[in-house]
């Protein structure tokens, strides 16, 4: 599908899944192929930073636990997850990225459960899981996050954690350009409109949603879950790899990612 036109503009919860899937099942060779390496087979990375959940534990210890990765794309976390004895479901809304994940299995030799799935509506019965997860997953790519949240609180037992990655908020703020020109805010903050790619017959191909970051803890609360805690990670040093928009000149100037660690409450 080519891309004929770039900007911003309301799209809905229907048109916003039919671009993403399309767009990341044509996208997901690419992808893997570019960040394969960086992500690991079996690797738990939360942003382009870097953080690892090895050294981050913001899921605490996940052996004998029941975990739910949304947006798993190939199933690298999943598979670390798997690997430190959590009991794991994955699914993608891309079936390109869930047969590279069956790649990754037939290659190393691992089998993790993935499934096809929209996040605004889970394929799973109530209580169901111990925590979830998503790093980068479905989260930025949906109309209606309120609704994935309310799904994801559904899924987990009481006393439940969920922990996700987004880009940060203040980042629609500025260009998406890892260079200098990506230091200088040229848009205001507190525009809510979707970035949207479209094609030759005008209909979005890539959607991406924007929230605030007051937006996003007031999903949050308002899908019953409480805020736990934020962690915005810095640009370790050492760390030279540019992945689009996040590079280490911006990444010493501003924060690239924010990671949400959220709970159903005990007894809810």
């Amino acid at each position: 599908m080519s891309l004929a036109g770039v900007g911003r503009q309301g799209v809905d919860a229907a048109a916003t899944s039919r671009a993403n899937r399309g767009w990341w099942d044509g996208a997901a060779d690419e992808y893997q192929a570019e960040h394969g390496e960086f992500l690991r087979d079996a690797g738990f990375v939360w942003c382009p930073e870097g953080l690892d959940e090895a050294d981050a534990r913001l899921l605490g210890d996940v052996a004998g636990r029941d975990v739910l990765e949304i947006g798993c794309g190939a199933g690298q976390c999943g598979r670390w997850l798997a690997g430190r004895g959590a009991r794991v479901a994955a699914f993608d809304l891309s079936f390109r990225q869930l047969q590279h994940s069956r790649r990754i299995d037939l290659d190393s030799g691992s089998a993790l459960p993935v499934l096809q799935a929209d996040a605004e509506a889970l394929p799973f019965a109530d209580e169901a899981f111990d925590l979830a997860c998503s790093a980068y997953g479905a989260l930025p790519f949906v109309a209606a996050a309120g609704t994935v949240l309310a799904e994801v609180r559904r899924v987990l037992r009481p006393g439940g954690r969920l922990v996700f990655s987004v880009s940060h908020p203040i980042r629609w703020a500025f260009p998406d350009d890892p260079g200098p020109a990506g230091l200088t805010s040229d848009r205001s903050y507190f525009d809510r409109s979707p970035y949207v790619e479209t094609d030759q017959d005008g209909r979005p191909s890539y959607v991406e949603h924007h929230r605030t970051m007051g937006d996003w803890i007031a999903l949050i609360t308002g899908a019953g879950l409480t805020l736990r805690g934020l962690t915005e990670p810095e640009w370790p040093p050492g760390h030279d790899r540019e992945w689009g928009g996040w590079s280490p000149l911006r990444g010493r100037h501003l924060p690239g990612t924010a990671i949400f660690t959220c709970e159903r409450a005990p007894g809810s």
